[in-house]
């Protein structure tokens, strides 16, 4: 059926295209959402940028179609064949440094040496892949050739007596460039095999690989007769590096193949390569909304669902799905793709892994690790979760209805009001991961007994709808309620009360507000911080305001008491003939002018002083300075004693 037949009669209200062929057909841009294309062919099909929201493709057949594949196959073995003979070459330049005229002249330990790093090169990427260990360990080994090249550069210049230097140079360069080539035609070999296996199954990779050795052993039989040198071993150590670097880029080629097939995630960059190759001309379902779609026991190789919206669609059952290109969507990471195809993750290891927008209906994860995964937007409706480790995991806007929570571990899962716990069944859970020390307590819920039914929901429902303030280096309460009351304020229609506080330890205090349900958090969050640092910089001022305030009146009691001692010091250095009597009247001035010092100055730093400016403290006898009426013998006025 053509593509325009198709979009005539959806827009004419039919939505059922089941088992209609739509080989190389495009819907590129078209909406198509709510179609059924079970059981339809769709290979070569162009759906990109469409819109398939609830679409159906069950037991669909995607990928290339037939004349596409041959041909691809055809290519990648006859490619196969051709790389075997370059293998051949370029070996036959690495070996160029073991030839008789140049060892004889100059020294066989270069050859040995770069034929080492080489050997160990090829080695590393076909046993470890391309991982960044590998990597390091192929770095150490070119400075280390790179060294060699410069010895050898020298010791030639020192050997030739600074003649023939340019033959010595060019055969070292010669050399290089044959090392070089050796990895690169290895790497190209390993995605023409891995290609092969794609398209036609584990049979044609066998299949490329041998025609890369047999084209590779009668080349080298060729190329020995090219050269005119018909006796193969003429010179055992030229031959032997020359046999044994075909037989080295041969062999990791097809090493690198075989892991990249088998989906070692060490060869995922030969995997990725090859898999972009073979959906070239396969169908496209790039940057497609795919929410709520279903492929159950689709075949899906040689399919690009790169950028593709894939919220709650269903893989259940899909065949050759790991043959797809998935771009950056969660099909790319294996134990997640495995987990959505076949809904068993009885204890597996999920830990940080990406389910978000994952359709998991039914599935199981009786005993999963899913501590530190996400699971946002996530759909696990009848999902058996028990004993499951749900430990920080993010179950943001996650549909939870009637799934199986009996025993999981729910220490700081991250859930909000979009969280859906309607009708769980749970007879009791665990809030910590791992017991409090010295002990086997590990929080269950409830303490004791069983959960009667609703009250799981009802439990968690009371967290959903709360406000969690969080201050890390205590609290100011007199700031707290200042911002509190005024956020109350300025949402007057919005019920807020505090719901609890718990102290965490370190200086750390959780603050928790209830709201409603369809109360907007993240603007009460952002109230509350705002008004909450302003009122602690009002605090602060007022502080320092005080401070400074104690701060002069201990200035002023300074002075005054440094006033009085140099009095003090002055009478006291007077002698007593010397005193001049005064006249009654005098005294009489002197007794109703008598001045009293008291100064406490244990009361002075006290934060609770009065802030006035007397300073007459009677309660600390001890800290007096008290100037009372003399007798006439020994009196004189405090101005004249000053004077």
């Amino acid at each position: 059926m053509k593509a325009k037949e198709v979009v005539r009669r959806y827009a004419a209200g039919e939505r059922d295209f089941r088992r209609v062929n739509l080989r190389g057909q495009s819907f590129q841009g078209k909406d198509l959402s709510g179609a059924d294309f079970s059981e339809a062919d769709i290979r070569g099909t162009n759906f990109k940028n469409a819109i398939l929201t609830g679409t159906k493709f069950c037991k669909a057949k995607a990928g290339l179609q037939r004349p596409w594949a041959i041909g691809l196959l055809i290519v990648s073995l006859l490619l196969s064949g051709i790389i075997g003979t370059w293998s051949v070459i370029a070996a036959s330049y690495v070996a160029r440094l073991m030839k008789p005229e140049y060892t004889q002249q100059y020294s066989c330990l270069p050859g040995i040496l770069f034929f080492i790093v080489l050997a160990f090169i090829l080695i590393t990427f076909a046993s470890k892949g391309f991982t960044e260990k590998a990597f390091r360990s192929v770095a150490i080994a070119v400075l280390f050739a790179i060294v060699v090249l410069c010895v050898g550069i020298i010791y030639g210049f020192i050997e030739s007596n600074r003649e023939n230097l340019s033959k010595h140079v060019m055969e070292f360069s010669n050399a290089v460039g044959g090392g070089t080539g050796a990895i690169i035609v290895a790497l190209n070999g390993s995605v023409l095999i891995t290609i092969a296996g794609i398209v036609g199954g584990s049979v044609w990779s066998i299949f490329a690989s041998t025609i890369n050795a047999i084209f590779a052993i009668l080349f080298f039989l060729f190329y020995r007769y090219l050269i005119n040198e018909a006796e193969i071993f003429h010179n055992f150590a030229y031959d032997a590096v020359f046999i044994i670097s075909t037989i080295l880029v041969v062999y990791s080629s097809i090493l690198i193949a075989w892991g990249a097939l088998g989906e070692d995630n060490n060869f995922t960059l030969v995997r990725e390569i090859s898999i972009a190759l073979a959906a070239t001309r396969g169908t496209s379902f790039y940057n497609v909304d795919l929410t709520n779609a279903d492929f159950t026991g689709a075949i899906l190789k040689s399919t690009d669902l790169r950028e593709a919206t894939i919220t709650h669609t269903c893989w259940r059952d899909t065949i050759k799905i790991d043959q797809a290109r998935p771009g950056k969507t969660i099909l790319a990471d294996t134990a997640v793709r495995e987990f959505l195809v076949n809904g068993n993750g009885y204890k597996k290891y999920y830990r940080g892994c990406v389910l978000s927008g994952a359709n998991l209906r039914g599935a199981n994860l009786n005993y999963a690790n899913l501590k530190q995964a996400d699971l946002s937007e996530a759909t696990l409706e009848e999902a058996n979760l028990e004993w499951a480790n749900l430990t920080e995991t993010n179950c943001i806007d996650t549909d939870f209805t009637h799934a199986y929570f009996t025993g999981a571990c729910l220490e700081a899962w991250n859930i909000d009001s979009t969280t859906r716990l309607t009708n769980v069944d749970c007879r009791f859970v665990y809030l910590l991961e791992n017991p409090e020390p010295g002990t086997d307590n590990r929080e269950r819920r409830p303490s004791s007994g069983e959960f009667q039914p609703g009250e799981f929901t009802k439990l968690f429902q009371e967290v959903l709808n709360t406000v969690d303030l969080i201050f890390r280096n205590g609290v100011d309460w007199k700031a707290f309620v200042t911002a509190f009351k005024k956020v109350q304020v300025e949402n007057e229609d919005t019920e807020l009360a505090i719901h609890s506080i718990e102290n965490k330890g370190d200086g750390v205090v959780v603050v928790k507000v209830s709201v409603p349900p369809d109360t907007n958090k993240e603007k009460i969050h952002s109230d509350f911080t705002q008004n909450y640092e302003l009122a602690l910089k009002a605090v602060e001022e007022k502080y320092k305001a005080e401070l400074k305030a104690r701060d002069d009146q201990i200035v002023i009691y300074r002075e005054q008491s440094a006033d009085l001692m140099k009095i003090t010091e002055r009478l006291a250095s007077r002698p007593i003939q010397n005193m001049i009597d005064v006249t009654a009247k005098a005294e009489n001035d002197m007794s109703d002018n008598s001045q009293s010092f008291n100064i406490d100055q244990s009361q002075a730093t006290n934060p609770n002083v009065n802030t006035n400016h007397n300073f007459a403290v009677a309660n600390d006898n001890a800290r007096q300075f008290n100037i009372a009426n003399l007798t006439p013998e020994q009196t004189q006025s405090l101005a004249e004693a000053a004077a």
